[in-house]
This record gives C-alpha cells, sequence and structure tokens, in this order.
C-alpha cells in the first residue's frame, strides 16, 4: 500500500538518502535482536493472561523488535514503515507477510478502527515534530483495540536535540505523561526504565498502556 497523505519534512527525509542510511546503519544483528528479547519479555510479563494476537509496530524499520517478537509470541506482526529499503528488508526476511508490511507513517496508519490488538513505538515519537504529535497519537490510538506500548527517550520537558546534523528530527519529552494527559481511557498496566548499562538498550524508557473499557 502506498500512502503520501499530508507528508511532513520528516517523513520525506524518512523517505529518502536519510532514512535510507539510518537503515544502513541499524542493522539487526543477533545482539541487538537479544536485548530487544529481554525488553519484550519484561513487557509480556505484565500482559500474562490477556496476550495479544496481533502486534503492529509503527515505523518499524528493519523490524528489531519484530525479530524479537518472534521469539516470544505467536501473535500476528504488522509493520508501518515508509523507508521502501527497510521494508524490502522485513518481507525478504519474512519478519511479516506481504500484506502485513505498510508503506505509511505514523499519523496515517490505513488500519481500521481497533483493527490490532497492541500498537507500538521505539524511538519514532521522538522523531515526529510536536505539531504532528496529537494527530499521530490520535492515529495509534484509534488503531489500537487493547494496549499500546510506547518506547522513547525521556525528558521532564520537552526539548530539541539536533540529529546528526539536521534540526527538527529528535524532540526528548514525557511522552508517558503526553498520552495520559491526551486520551483519558487509559490507564498504565507497567512502565520501567531500560539503562544501557544493564540491558544493552540506550537509556529507554518504556510505558505499557491498556484501553479502559
Amino acid at each position: 500500500m502506498n500512502r503520501r497523505v499530508d507528508e511532513t519534512r520528516q517523513s520525506r527525509l524518512w523517505r529518502g538518502e536519510f532514512g535510507d542510511a539510518y537503515t544502513e546503519r541499524n542493522a539487526a544483528s543477533p545482539e541487538m535482536v537479544s536485548v530487544r528479547i529481554g525488553l519484550w519479555a519484561q513487557i509480556f510479563r505484565s500482559l500474562a493472561g490477556a496476550p495479544p494476537r496481533s502486534v503492529l509496530e509503527v515505523g518499524a524499520n528493519l523490524g528489531v523488535n519484530l525479530r524479537a517478537l518472534k521469539h516470544l509470541t505467536s501473535a500476528e506482526l504488522y509493520a508501518v514503515e515508509p523507508n521502501a529499503r527497510a521494508r524490502e528488508s522485513l518481507l525478504r526476511d519474512g519478519i511479516a507477510s506481504a500484506s502485513n508490511i505498510r508503506d505509511g507513517v505514523a499519523k496515517d496508519l490505513g488500519f481500521a478502527d481497533g483493527a490490532v490488538d497492541l500498537v507500538f513505538t521505539s524511538g519514532v515519537l521522538i522523531h515526529i515534530h510536536p505539531d504532528d504529535l496529537p494527530a499521530s497519537c490520535r492515529e495509534i490510538h484509534r488503531v489500537a483495540r487493547r494496549y499500546i506500548v510506547c518506547i522513547e527517550y525521556f525528558s521532564d520537558k520537552t526539548e530539541e536535540i539536533t540529529y546528526r546534523g539536521h534540526r527538527g528530527m529528535l524532540f526528548k519529552r514525557d511522552f508517558g505523561g503526553f498520552w495520559l494527559d491526551n486520551f483519558p481511557d487509559l490507564e498504565v498496566r507497567d512502565y520501567a526504565f531500560a539503562w544501557k548499562r544493564a540491558t544493552g538498550l540506550n537509556n529507554l524508557t518504556w510505558w505499557l498502556f491498556e484501553k479502559r473499557g
């Protein structure tokens, strides 16, 4: 599926050479998949008794998270990714079926309401301009039937950081607070900090939200 609805400067960069370079730098090595297995095993412990039957990663790139999830769940996996090279890798490596790998961005996922049990981002919301963040999160919330997982860099206040020489490409904030402040039907099921020295992950904070009702 080819989607080009209301492109932003950020999404155009991810589709082009900037996104290609990111994909080349971030090989889905066994070591990286292994540390993500540890992360998702912790998240899935909080889902005991009601695991998702379908999972969508928004901004999957090479699918390191999805590759890890294949070791932990039999849920049907979906990926939305704007970069063509990354999508080709997902398909070539059998991470998801061709019909489950889609060209898109966070604010235009192209799924029906409540289509997927669990929808997540990992290092994606940080790359969305604050002006576009509400629409992106509304779309994620719309598609998620029950769970939303957010894995991002944390800051007490919104701050912009120059990213590989580009302005307007990386913003840190309290994403957990953003979700709760804007979507009152969400409750926190679990959260944690993934300290790089202990986990191999890059000092990430994650939140697991569940829709009430």
